[in-house]
């Protein structure tokens, strides 16, 4: 296109009135900050529904606005993180712990829940870890809170099985990694600030530079108006990845707990997660953990590069749950030789925690009572013994 035409199209629309321009544009990314901002609730199923209509959450609130849906419907998955959280607190009696334990006023920190006993429960401690992405604390998938119900989509229906059953709980938040501020501005000094250019021929390139300068944001604006601020992270210490977390929780947690049986439930990226843990931890881990209840989980034992004795240990006290139109826990052939694999009878891959709920607890069931019963052969021989002698 000649140079010309592209000059006097800069031209023309530089004249148009922004106030014309901006009418086209998206409204502001400005959302409400609570479920009733919002025009929703959670009706007595747990479903997410329009106050007014009754109806499910619509994603293209205006058709023509992917980049505008998208941000509303964030703006909405952080209230529902809250909204759990709450759950947590006050449905479930957790209480929410800071980690790093030791950190100061003014460092990032991150936190997890426990339940009152986890620590002190002498025999049984539920230890659950989601996957990756936005999720955090409590939730398995945050687009099955919203569009399914709060049992497919959190944690709380394993935790309030749990207590029941007289678990201790643990709940990690292995997503929560770092906070976000907005980065400072740095002020670049002017070129022509300092320069012994004559006078006249400085205020003329500084008039250019600032036409130019006007151009540019003013097209930009017209492409991004909603352009958001330059964030930076600031990683929470020895917490700045789900491995590192979940090995500190370990460390400052789990392995302090008196339970005599620790067991886990890990979905997707939390069995990669678990994996890690047991590489770094092996003796402790095989020591104390009595069997894990894996969901769809995304490890690899080759690239993980987990030992010989890993995989057979999780050979004997692994389960993985995987996505499957088989029926719920028909066997599946697995590729590597780690834990057996069975359906969780789903192919979606966000709800093998929720099909699989019953089956966990069973395996879990079956595994303490296959330890206890593994001890008392030699102790009932051993009173056999002893009552034959004194006849």
């Amino acid at each position: 296109m000649p140079k010309n035409v592209i000059a006097g199209s800069y031209d023309l629309l530089s004249r148009i009135d922004l106030d014309e321009l901006m009418k086209k544009d998206e409204p502001p990314l400005d959302f409400p900050d609570t479920l009733e901002g919002f025009e929703y609730a959670f009706n007595e199923k747990g479903q997410l529904r329009h106050i007014k209509t009754g109806e499910p959450f619509v994603f293209n609130y205006r058709e023509d606005l992917h980049r505008w849906n998208q941000k509303r419907y964030e703006a909405l998955g952080e209230i529902i993180t809250k909204y759990v959280y709450e759950l947590l607190e006050k449905d479930c009696n957790l209480k929410k712990i800071s980690i790093p334990v030791d950190a100061t006023e003014s460092e990032p920190k991150s936190f997890i829940y426990m339940s009152e006993d986890a620590l002190t429960n002498p025999q049984k401690l539920m230890v659950l870890i989601h996957g990756s992405g936005v999720v955090r604390a409590g939730q398995w998938a945050r687009r099955l809170i919203i569009n399914e119900d709060l049992d497919s989509g959190t944690q709380i229906p394993f935790i309030k099985r749990a207590v029941d059953e007289g678990y201790g709980v643990i709940v990690l938040n292995p997503n929560e990694n770092y906070i976000e501020v907005e980065k400072p501005k740095i002020h670049v000094q002017s070129s022509s600030d300092s320069s012994d250019e004559p006078a006249e021929k400085r205020e003329r390139k500084d008039k250019v530079s600032k036409e130019t300068k006007k151009r540019r944001d003013f097209y930009e604006k017209y492409r991004n108006p909603q352009r958001e601020k330059e964030m930076m992270q600031l990683y929470i210490r020895e917490n700045g990845s789900p491995e590192e977390h979940a090995i500190y929780v370990w460390d400052h947690f789990i392995a302090q707990s008196a339970a005599e049986n620790v067991f886990f439930v890990a979905h997707s990226y939390g069995g990669l997660a678990f994996v890690e843990l047991m590489i770094q931890r092996e003796a402790d881990v095989k020591n104390k953990v009595t069997a894990v209840a894996l969901t769809d989980s995304v490890h690899n034992v080759w690239h993980q590069e987990a030992g010989k004795t890993i995989r057979e240990w999780m050979r004997e006290n692994c389960c993985n749950w995987v996505s499957s139109s088989e029926p719920l826990d028909t066997s599946v052939e697995s590729m590597l030789p780690d834990c057996p694999r069975v359906s969780a009878g789903t192919d979606r891959h966000e709800l093998t925690s929720w099909k699989s709920f019953p089956s966990i607890f069973k395996f879990f069931t079956e595994a303490s009572e296959a330890k206890t019963s593994s001890l008392k052969p030699a102790v009932t021989r051993r009173s056999h013994r002893i009552k034959h002698e004194e006849l």
